[in-house]
């Protein structure tokens, strides 16, 4: 395959001397990667990771599900119905593998490990920093929609323990909302969020892992053996415009976006193999597409278009098995969000670096005093934004946006390049093919995030 060299001088701001920090921080939790080291690999032979082929699929699921399965039952109900979701998840399926494909295609040629470096190496200085602040703001605006879930679960809980009726309102302040997650983001987030290394990142994404597909089993259950207390609303069978279903789209983006990771993961594996890593992707999306459906599905029929943005938030409180899967969620989140504002810290850090043109290990104690103020200012923002955006629709829509340039924009703009760096060596027809392949992949995403945004701003300036 030809070497991407095109737009690959990082010079042009300076040292990179944290490049190789940046590759570790931002690898997806539980990869393991061969360490780049002298003298371990003969000159011209790649890096082998140690991941195998199944283990880089399971890998990738994990990366996929998460938190976001909670507003599939809402995509279902904005898109108009059953058919309407499951039409398209199907067609956004076939545009997110590929993106999938594409960026290990591009980490390959430029003989880069992570989704920034890729993008970097192949696009050039002005995409690779718009890369980069993307991946800081869409992990910042996770964080935030982390504290709402937080939230959501927990005024659940506490209605029962306080034998409170269903949204009754002026209990007592230590039940108040604020509070509740005030205490627990000071308790338990700040505290794992300010060290430099995370070691517990296995745990937490077994703890995920176990608490999606639990709570994927009880809304399908309680589907098919639904209670007696709960009606469903209207259950639309047909969009209402077309709009509708655009509308639907960024929830399904934030749901399945795992390309930020999926680069650190290709190149983890025992062989880095277009044609393997293909099959990785389809068969992690085709269980990502089983998971997010059957709870989209299952979620929407069950409540109609009374669906709560947050599925859980619509069972009662008093609900066991369903209180059970809200304290899985809860302690997912908790160990989700301090990983999430890792990565975004170190983005935020290899930024202000290249920018002062300062390696990594000039003085230890102003990198704590950095990172400690980092975190702070992190965790502050993200929790008083947390506090006064209590409807977390609001912030999947904002993020969901993100996660389309993720997706489609940032791949569909690499393959363009890379293709424009290889013209004089493929067929013409081929070369057109594929050019505007990439075309289509970055106006769909622009047309994602441009809707998203002008909604998140017009909407509520109109409201």
């Amino acid at each position: 395959m030809a070497q991407v060299s095109i737009n690959s001088d990082y010079s042009e701001w300076g040292s990179s001397t944290d490049a190789g920090e940046r590759a570790r921080l931002l690898q997806s939790p539980c990869v393991d990667m061969a360490p780049k080291s002298e003298g371990e690999a003969s000159p011209g032979e790649p890096d082998r990771g140690t991941t195998s082929t199944l283990g880089a699929v399971f890998i990738v699921v994990n990366a996929c599900l998460g938190a976001g399965l909670l507003n599939f039952p809402a995509a279902f109900s904005t898109a108009g119905g059953v058919a309407a979701g499951i039409a398209l998840q199907m067609g956004m399926l076939v545009f997110i593998i590929s993106g999938l494909v594409i960026l290990a295609y591009c980490s390959q040629a430029s003989n880069e490990r992570t989704y920034q470096e890729v993008v970097w190496a192949v696009c050039g200085k002005l995409t690779g920093v718009l890369c980069e602040v993307a991946i800081a703001v869409y992990t910042f605006g996770t964080c935030i929609a982390f504290l709402i879930i937080i939230g959501d679960q927990q005024d659940k809980i506490i209605a029962v323990m306080a034998k409170e009726p269903e949204g009754a309102s002026g209990g007592p302040w230590y039940t108040d909302r604020k509070f509740t997650i005030s205490l627990t983001a000071f308790l338990f987030i700040l505290p794992l969020s300010i060290p430099r290394e995370i070691g517990f990142q296995k745990y937490a994404s077994f703890l995920s892992v176990v608490g999606t597909w639990y709570v994927t089993a009880i809304i399908i259950i309680k589907y098919i053996w639904p209670d007696k207390e709960m009606r469903p609303g209207d259950i639309l069978t047909r969009p209402a415009s077309w709009m509708a279903v655009f509308n639907a789209m960024p929830t399904i983006c934030f749901g399945f976006q795992c390309h930020v990771s999926s680069v650190p993961v290709f190149n983890s594996m025992r062989q880095p193999e277009i044609k393997t890593w293909g099959g990785v992707v389809t068969a992690a999306m085709v269980i990502a597409l089983a998971v997010y459906m059957g709870t989209g599905i299952c979620g929407f029929l069950t409540f109609g278009a009374a669906v709560d943005p947050d599925v859980l938030r619509s069972y009662p409180s008093e609900d066991v098995a369903v209180a059970v899967a809200r304290a899985f969620i809860i302690l997912s989140v908790l160990t989700s969000y301090p990983i999430l504002h890792f990565c975004g810290r170190a983005v935020v850090e290899g930024l202000w670096l290249r920018y002062k043109g300062m390696p990594v290990e000039e003085d230890v104690g102003r990198e704590r005093r950095r990172r400690v103020l980092q975190t702070l200012v992190w965790f502050l923002l993200t929790l008083l934004l947390a506090l006064f955006i209590p409807d977390i629709g609001k912030v999947i829509s904002v993020i969901g946006g993100l996660a389309a340039c993720f997706i489609f924009v940032f791949p569909g703009l690499c393959l363009i390049q890379a293709k424009l760096s290889e013209m004089e060596e493929v067929k013409p027809a081929s070369w057109w093919a594929l050019v505007s392949y990439g075309v289509l992949l970055v106006t769909l995403g622009a047309f994602i995030f441009g809707q998203t945004t002008a909604n998140a701003i017009f909407v509520d300036l109109l409201a």
